[in-house]
């Protein structure tokens, strides 16, 4: 099985601390699938922001119209996430 070492919160510096509080105030927590890309804060940075354009960006689609999408696909797929 495959391991990889993610960043605490306590130990997170500079583009993950800033992305991780942000997941603290959005969820009250850091989901996974956000700590599995801190070994390469870049990536989670662009991931993030492609996050929030998708889901809070303009769009004809209300928000929770791109939440039930993003479920129906997550279902779909067998995706946990």
């Amino acid at each position: 099985m495959a391991w990889i070492r993610t960043t605490s919160v306590s130990e997170a510096t500079g583009i993950v601390k800033r992305q991780y509080d942000a997941a603290l105030q959005r969820a009250g927590r850091v989901w996974n699938i956000v700590r599995i890309m801190s070994p390469n804060p870049s990536t989670l940075d662009a991931s993030m922001k492609l996050y929030g354009a998708v889901m809070k960006g303009p769009s004809p689609l209300s928000l929770m119209q791109r939440e039930l999408l993003a479920t129906v696909v997550s279902v779909e797929l067998n995706c946990h996430y």
